[in-house]
């Protein structure tokens, strides 16, 4: 099955048209940073650019060694795996390899929580999307852009504890309001 910019992901979800949008978006220059809590990559898969993307809890796409930090792709390590290794080990230093997702009880990458905050206080508009905003320090971030002077806009189907503080409110589905959202402003 193929998405609309035509990469194929058997298996995997594909993006959406919220993604879409955020892409359309980036496209425009109306869009600097994503700060997603999602390990999916779906954001990057729907065509935003890598590098405008803060992966606040890592990813499944990559793998990390618990020793020395070093990464490589979950493709790589399972094609070790496929290929007879029960359990490889890090190339570089022989550690043990994880997804580069953050686990229960382990502590956020500093350098992603740095640059989600940056983001937040380096916005006119923080949009808030498909988040029920109670997980921190992500949902923090409202509160940074709003110090900051930025507008919020929260569009989610279900309420969050931050929507009395937003300048627009959209209580619907992402998939149909946020394109329909971006296109009408």
């Amino acid at each position: 099955m193929a998405h609309a910019r035509g990469a194929v992901r058997t298996g995997a979800p594909l993006p959406n048209a919220g993604h879409a949008a955020l892409v359309d978006l980036e496209r425009q220059g109306r869009l600097r940073t994503i700060v997603t809590q999602n390990v999916d990559g779906l954001h990057q898969a729907a065509g935003c650019s890598p590098d405008r993307v803060v992966e606040i809890h890592g990813t499944v796409h990559e793998v990390e060694c618990l020793g020395c930090g070093d990464r490589t792709t979950m493709r790589s390590a399972l094609e070790r795996v496929a290929s007879g290794e029960p359990d490889p080990a890090c190339l570089v230093c022989g550690g043990i390899l994880k997804s580069a997702t953050i686990s229960f009880g382990q502590e956020l990458d500093a350098r992603a929580v740095t640059a989600a905050v940056a983001a937040a206080r380096d916005c006119d508009v923080f949009l808030a999307v498909g988040t029920s905003l109670q997980v921190w320090p992500v949902a923090g971030l409202v509160e940074v852009a709003l110090r900051s002077g930025a507008q919020v806009v929260i569009v989610n189907a279900e309420p969050t504890p931050f929507d009395d503080l937003a300048s627009l409110l959209v209580a619907e589905p992402i998939g149909a309001s946020l394109p329909r959202l971006l296109t009408a402003g």
